[in-house]
């Protein structure tokens, strides 16, 4: 509920609607969404009887959205004040803008890396083999200013509608995982810009910063699929036994 206020109250002179896609929720939380209709302008609520998975629910919302600017929001996120604006003003300087994404901080205020170069054969080389260490990891540009970025966490995005246009929806075969890269990379192929700004934040409760790294450890049997389609097989095995023997020689060697 925290990411809906921030929406409503923040105080963007930018007219708004409010999309919440509750995608099979556990939590107790559908009444109190379904209560927030009338009392909120421009709200929409659509309920999923199963979970849909990441892609799939955010593009029921975008389906239906007519704003010029679509923000994505994840629940878990909240907006501080003058974020709405600063993303907006951003956007509107840009014409070849695909995509743009705020700092994103920790309840305890401390920077979660939100951003990510497109993992490749060669940067696994570089990471694993060579020791160059941080190439795969999220990260946060050390910049004051809006930086040009690869990749992005969508917690928390504005997408063009150049960018629907140009590229459509975000990919509904991922169910979890490398959705948010997998559309960033059909952003710098059709040549669009995409944007990390690190004087506008936003709160993102669940993301404690993580690396390339952990997408192999313990959650690796769900990111399979995930991997495979992004990849191709045979880039995602390699990848993997690159990492994977890497790992045995930084324990050698460290």
């Amino acid at each position: 509920m925290e990411s809906i206020r921030s929406v409503v109250e923040d105080k963007s002179k930018a007219s708004r609607e409010i999309i919440i896609i509750d995608n099979a929720s556990s939590d107790g939380s559908l009444p109190t969404l379904e209560n927030l209709k009338g009392k909120i302008q421009n709200y929409s609520l659509i309920v999923n009887n199963q979970n849909l998975g990441f892609a799939k629910a955010n593009n029921q919302g975008l389906a239906i959205a007519k704003g010029k600017y679509k923000l994505l929001l994840n629940s878990d996120a909240r907006l501080i004040t003058g974020t709405l604006d600063t993303l907006i003003n951003f956007a509107n300087d840009r014409e070849n803008l695909g995509m743009v994404a705020p700092k994103l901080r920790n309840i305890d205020g401390s920077t979660q890396g939100s951003v990510f170069r497109f993992p490749t054969v060669f940067r696994a080389i570089s990471q694993y083999w060579l020791f160059n260490k941080g190439i795969l990891d999220k990260y946060a540009p050390d910049a004051r200013d809006p930086i040009k970025v690869e990749a992005v966490v969508m917690a928390c995005a504005i997408i063009t509608q150049l960018a629907i246009n140009k590229v459509g929806y975000l990919d509904e075969r991922y169910f979890m995982y490398f959705e948010d890269i997998d559309y960033c990379r059909k952003l710098k192929k059709v040549g669009l810009d995409i944007y990390y700004l690190p004087a506008c934040e936003v709160v993102h409760v669940h993301g404690a910063s993580g690396d390339y790294n952990s997408l192999y450890g313990s959650e690796w049997k769900q990111l399979i699929p995930s991997s495979i389609l992004y990849h191709g097989k045979l880039k995602h095995y390699l990848i993997n036994f690159i990492i994977w023997s890497g790992q045995k020689l930084q324990k050698i060697f460290y």
